[in-house]
């Protein structure tokens, strides 16, 4: 290509409708090839830097960062791997668009919820709402969780209770469930995970039972017992109560007996803990549809699960 056929960077700037500052600026970061240096030292480009620029300035109007324009460009040699980097480098932009929503939404519906309550209820409720992260984390809860579970539970079942256990916050909360979790995020980050906490029924009694057998056996209760919450059906004897007992008689190594359901009726009362049946009423409120009954939690199955065992000990 001669010199008559290359562009000074001003000529460029204005093939592109653009100005020489940013033509500078792309240049100076390797996006822009140069076609060669006039005598004087200054830049000359090729029509192949128009197509070049243009290019870029799609990539930026996505918002996508420098660096990530110049990631995609490095692969503009080979079409299928420029499709690779472009299509990566917008499943990563969108993923952030959807994150800086919800968390906008969010703070919309925090805003919401302190204008429309009271003066005296306002800086409870600012408190609360200014210890959450915009999009909130779920972290506090996992970890509340992660200590409540015996130790030696498998890693794996320790991980499926763990995520049946925590609620996903909502992407387009009403100011309602942003207060539910606030409250829920509270009640987890306030826990005290000492040796003073110790709850019976999750930790103190663990030498004496089989976790593994205990847990795996509870999870099919429980999802027997949502079955019957979901059919509106009346707490009392059937094949999700006599699973739910069988779990704690074989996790004990022991027979299930009427003496054994006597037992365990009252050791349920004991160990009942207002720490985690506030926070499966929270986890219920936070995930209700906006139409139709929610979906049984673990804890509200666990509670069908002692009053249906209470119930059949009564008769």
């Amino acid at each position: 290509m001669q010199s008559d056929d290359l562009w000074s960077i001003g000529e460029l700037a204005e093939h592109a409708g653009v100005t020489v500052k940013t033509v500078r600026f792309y240049s100076d970061r390797g996006l822009l090839p140069e076609a060669g240096r006039s005598s004087g030292g200054h830049r000359r480009y090729g029509p192949e830097a128009l197509d070049r620029l243009r290019l870029i300035r799609s990539l930026r109007g996505l918002d996508l960062p420098v660096p990530e324009v110049g990631r995609i460009l490095a692969q503009e040699d080979g079409q299928e791997g420029l499709d690779g980097a472009l299509e990566d480098a917008i499943a990563g932009r969108l993923r952030e668009l959807g994150s800086q929503l919800t968390a906008l939404r969010w703070r919309e519906a925090a805003l919401q919820l302190l204008r429309d309550c009271t003066a005296e209820e306002r800086a409870d409720r600012l408190r609360l709402i200014g210890a959450v992260a915009t999009p909130p984390s779920t972290a506090p809860l996992a970890r509340f969780w992660r200590f409540l579970l015996p130790p030696r539970l498998p890693a794996r079942l320790r991980g499926a209770i763990i995520e049946a256990a925590v609620p996903q916050p909502p992407a387009d909360p009403t100011p309602d469930q942003v207060l539910t979790f606030a409250r829920l995020h509270a009640l987890t980050s306030g826990a005290r995970f000492d040796s003073d906490f110790c709850r019976p029924e999750f930790r103190c009694a663990e030498e004496k039972l089989d976790p593994a057998v205990l847990y795996q056996g509870l999870g099919d209760a429980y999802a027997l017992a949502g079955q019957e919450l979901r059919a509106g059906r009346t707490p009392g004897r059937g094949e999700a109560l006599d699973c739910f007992v069988a779990a704690h008689a074989e996790a004990s190594r022991l027979p299930d007996s009427p003496a054994f359901r006597l037992r365990l009726a009252g050791t349920l009362t004991v160990t009942a803990d207002p720490l985690v049946d506030r926070y499966w009423q929270l986890a219920g409120e936070l995930v209700v549809p906006p139409t139709g009954p929610a979906e049984p939690n673990m804890g509200a199955s666990h509670e069908w699960l002692r009053v249906a065992l209470d119930a059949e000990l009564s008769v």
